[in-house]
């Protein structure tokens, strides 16, 4: 498996470590690969088709202020 060092808001830090903490995960490092693996596979099923660039706004991929929707 390869490692990566990210940097997140700390918004997203805390509820991560709460999905943890509340038994949905058993480690940190298997909440970030389920949530990443979730995201990836909501991008390719909801995502720009070939040859199109994505367009991301300033307050987020959905529209929403702060936070992004798989």
């Amino acid at each position: 498996m390869v490692k990566a060092d990210i940097t997140v808001p700390e918004h997203l830090e805390m509820q991560l470590t709460q999905l943890v903490e509340q038994g949905e995960f058993e480690s940190r490092e298997e909440a970030i690969e389920d949530v990443l693996s979730a995201g990836i596979r909501a991008y390719k099923t909801s995502g720009p088709m070939e040859d199109e660039e994505p367009s991301y706004e300033e307050d987020g991929m959905m529209g929403h202020d702060d936070e992004y929707v798989f």
